[in-house]
């Protein structure tokens, strides 16, 4: 069975945001597979998309710290900044971290460790809403 949906994340501010309960809601179809696989692909060049702790939020705001460490803004050998000094920086944590993930289905669930969980991890200092496309690969319960 498969099963296509695009559906959108709430506009966030800058930072690194679990989304894991808002993917799911968006996602009821997750309960009728057995067995399958959920590939979620963010549509946007200027955030990303990444596991990982899900507990601690001081995690995702080191994470900010870290990346806003490692690509600065307003390096003065970039060329691309037709919407800000956050632009291409947001382009290249965008490609360094990854716009997809792909994500075990065990009976109805996301097959996550215990401490993990789904970010949406915003680079740019307005970016609206996200798109994601979801596909649902797998075997139905029963």
């Amino acid at each position: 069975m498969w099963i296509q949906k695009e559906f959108k994340l709430k506009a966030r501010p800058r930072g690194f945001h679990l989304v894991t309960d808002e993917v799911l809601s968006a996602l009821p179809e997750l309960a009728n597979i057995r067995c399958g696989l959920l590939h979620l692909l963010l549509k946007h060049t200027s955030a990303s998309l990444t596991l990982n702790e899900n507990a601690d939020m001081t995690v995702r705001q080191d994470f900010e710290r870290f990346f806003n460490r490692a690509v600065p803004e307003n390096e003065p050998y970039y060329r691309h900044n037709y919407e800000g000094s956050d632009d291409l920086p947001a382009h290249l944590k965008s490609s360094i971290l990854g716009a997809t993930l792909t994500i075990p289905i065990t009976n109805g669930r996301l097959n996550l460790g215990i401490w993990q969980g789904i970010y949406l991890c915003e680079h740019r200092n307005h970016g609206g809403s996200r798109s994601l496309v979801a596909t649902i690969q797998g075997e139905r319960v029963g």
